[in-house]
């Protein structure tokens, strides 16, 4: 720590700070623009000029490291007329246009330029045009307001980590961007708009739909990923109209993915449901709720006395809140039945009874920056959790070494150390490599499963990487998860840990995977799991916020077995076409916008969230009509009056962190090859559940395009 002072005020800061990041611990604002805490500096705004004592000229606060006895002063004379000639040069070209320009409100610009701008023009010259260019369906442009702070350059360079955007020409010629014309593509290419100090970048969907003073801000949580991304939802007479990254260094940082960022389109879809719908005589009818609720009552009640309770099954999505997956596994019990599961794209439940405890990441979010050796085992890290792939390529950046094992070659935007991509059928395999090249490095036996394995080049070299590290961690995605042998993949990264001493982590597939568990979405005895619920068959399902044709592993399977039930009913805020011909009733609840709730994301992290806006139309919150539909079927423990009282049975004494969790779980491991698994299809980024299926520009992307 050194001492200097700032505008005559002492302070401490550590060796290396700049005088912008001294000026900040102080509590002193010095006005910038191209200066971000996540971005390398570059200093070309100029905006935060300062006097330093005994320098001869203002110095940008932004790139001067502070030394012992350094005396700043940010409101002299000398800094005041520097930073106004600074903003009137930045005002030569830019237009003005705030009047139509959706960034009026909230633009540092117009902030700073009331401060520092002058009331008058000196310059009469004619202000230059800059064509605005083609991004992509999500980020709208109007380079004429562009101030060159070059901050999305160095986004899409230094945290997408694929330079996109560039500037060309020079002087007062000089443009930004994108390369020969291409789009920017990125899966967090959003982050963008709220690094743009003016209006040159703004949200295409959003475009001239209102103004950033007519939107109530409301805190909320993503229920997309297992992240679990803190988000301020914008809205506009209970409507919403954009959705903003709430910083959380713990968890997003600063960032939010397009995922998080552009699927509150779907909420607003023509195929939103807002008034109950029951089949009579193969036809639809809109009907009111207690008309509803007494045919779905009576529907399950009937199929529970003539067919026995096991006849009933529920398939409850993990993008639900963990009142509607605990309301949706007590109805279920109190109707005598175990058959609730969560886990639909899964396919192999082997593990099952042979947990420690509730699978999850196994560390906070916020540790994967510090691991210095990490294999990706079974996940397209790009597409499933963006944001994690961000603060891996941070790590990397740092010195970390990444390892991929998958079916899918992608790539991470880092150097691989190691890279092995093989046929789905044999990710058990080349993984059980590994963990006997790792055992031969470590001197450990292993067990006679992997001992018969021959080891290949791209093995070794990956368990050379993670051997030679001092923190190791073997990640697990979605498409581990959902392998035929995803409870050998579980025991084989176990293994792999043990030998090395490193970590083994499940990277959660949605919202609630973890929150699932929690909440005893699944069965806990005989009952039946999402893949025997669809492939042997139930006479009535109860299906919560999900679509599963399209989110079972068995998609066609799971719409057979909805059409020959006796009885499905849905609660769904949408309907399909698929929904139609299957169900017999289906209740419109309320989306993660329009209802409260939790959200545990993939660390155990509780996160609770409010309403932001009222339901549409007759839309009503699931928890909700989960309770009366317990009170019509005269069960017990169904008189929470709040979705609080749901969440303190469900969660107990659990504030910040649930407990519980344990990766570790005893089997045996099987390495014969299953010629299925070749079959399976990576689920595509904005495929993952109904509410993104439904937003249209995200299904504009190439993104979207390349896996249809």
């Amino acid at each position: 720590m050194i001492e200097i002072e700032i505008d005559g005020k002492a302070l401490q800061v550590e060796e290396g700070s700049t005088v912008l990041q001294a000026a900040h611990q102080a509590g002193t604002y010095i006005p910038h623009f191209c200066y971000h805490k996540k971005l390398s500096i570059a200093a070309n705004c100029r905006m935060c000029l300062v006097q330093i004592e005994k320098a001869p000229k203002p110095m940008p606060a932004c790139a001067t490291t502070v030394a012992a006895g350094m005396k700043v002063f940010t409101h002299s004379e000398m800094a005041v007329k520097a930073q106004k000639g600074v903003m009137e040069f930045l005002l030569i070209n830019h237009p003005l246009d705030c009047p139509i320009c959706d960034q009026g409100g909230e633009c540092q610009l117009q902030d700073l330029s009331v401060g520092y701008g002058a009331g008058n023009a000196r310059f009469q010259e004619e202000k230059r045009v800059v064509l605005n260019k083609n991004l992509g369906p999500l980020v709208s442009t109007d380079m004429t307001r562009c101030i060159n702070c070059t901050r999305c350059i160095r986004f899409t360079q230094e945290i997408a980590g694929y330079m996109e955007m560039g500037q060309a020409f020079r002087g007062d010629r000089a443009e930004v961007m994108p390369f020969v014309e291409k789009t920017v593509d990125s899966e967090i290419s959003g982050n963008i708009i709220d690094l743009c100090p003016v209006g040159a970048l703004t949200s295409k969907p959003f475009r001239f739909s209102a103004r950033s003073w007519e939107l109530s801000r409301r805190k909320s949580v993503s229920p997309h990923d297992g992240l679990g991304s803190n988000l301020i939802v914008q809205t506009k007479l209970d409507r919403v109209m954009r959705v903003l990254p709430l910083e959380n260094e713990d968890v997003n940082e600063c960032w939010l993915s397009d995922k998080d960022r552009y699927s509150y389109e779907g909420l607003n879809s023509d195929q939103r449901l807002t008034k109950p719908m029951v089949k009579q005589g193969g036809k639809w009818r809109e009907v009111e709720w207690n008309v509803a609720l007494d045919y779905v009552s009576h529907a399950l009640r009937d199929v529970a006395k003539t067919h026995g309770a096991a006849a009933v099954g529920a398939l409850v999505s993990p993008h639900s809140t963990l009142e509607e997956m605990a309301l949706a596994a007590k109805l279920m019990r109190g109707l005598g039945s175990d058959n609730i599961d969560f886990r639909l794209r899964q396919t192999d439940f082997s593990l099952d009874g042979k947990r420690k405890g509730a699978p999850w990441l196994g560390m906070k979010v916020a540790e994967l920056s510090k691991l210095d050796r990490v294999l990706v085992v079974g996940s397209a890290l790009r597409r499933e959790h963006p944001l994690l792939a961000q603060r891996l390529r941070q790590a990397a950046k740092r010195g970390a070494a990444l390892s991929v094992i998958h079916a899918f070659d992608e790539d991470l935007l880092v150097k691989p150390a190691g890279k092995a991509i093989v046929a789905s059928s044999q990710l058990p395999n080349t993984l059980a490599q590994v963990v006997k090249a790792a055992a031969e490095l470590k001197g450990v036996a292993v067990d006679a499963a992997v001992g018969g394995v021959a080891v290949s080049a791209e093995a070794k070299t990956i368990a050379a990487s993670l051997a030679s590290g001092s923190g190791a961690g073997i990640l697990l995605g979605n498409f581990a998860q959902q392998h035929p042998q995803a409870g050998t993949l579980q025991l084989l990264a176990q293994k792999l840990a043990e030998i090395l001493g490193a970590r083994w982590d499940l990277l959660g597939e949605a919202a609630n995977s973890v929150g699932g568990y929690v909440a005893k979405a699944l069965p806990q005895a005989e009952g039946l799991n999402a893949a025997r619920m669809v492939g042997e068959g139930c006479r009535a399902y109860l299906v919560v916020n999900a679509e599963p044709e399209l989110d079972c592993a068995d998609g066609a399977g799971a719409q057979a077995a909805l059409q020959q039930a006796d009885s499905t009913i849905v609660l769904s805020p949408f309907k399909s076409a698929a929904m139609l011909d299957y169900a017999d009733a289906i209740l419109p609840v309320a989306p993660f916008t329009e209802t409260s709730g939790t959200f545990v994301n993939m660390e155990g992290r509780v996160q609770s969230f409010q309403a932001v806006c009222k339901p549409m139309g007759e839309t009503r919150p699931a928890w909700k009509v989960l309770r009366v539909l317990g009170n019509l079927l005269e069960l017990d423990g169904f008189a929470q009056e709040s979705s609080e009282d749901v969440r303190a049975e469900a969660l107990g004494d659990a504030a910040e962190f649930v407990s519980g969790l344990d990766n570790g779980a005893a089997g045996s491991i099987d390495l014969a090859a299953k010629p299925a698994a070749d079959a399976m299809k990576p689920v595509p980024l904005y495929g993952a559940d109904p509410l993104v299926r439904r937003a249209a520009s995200l299904q504009k992307t190439p993104i979207a395009t390349e896996k249809a």
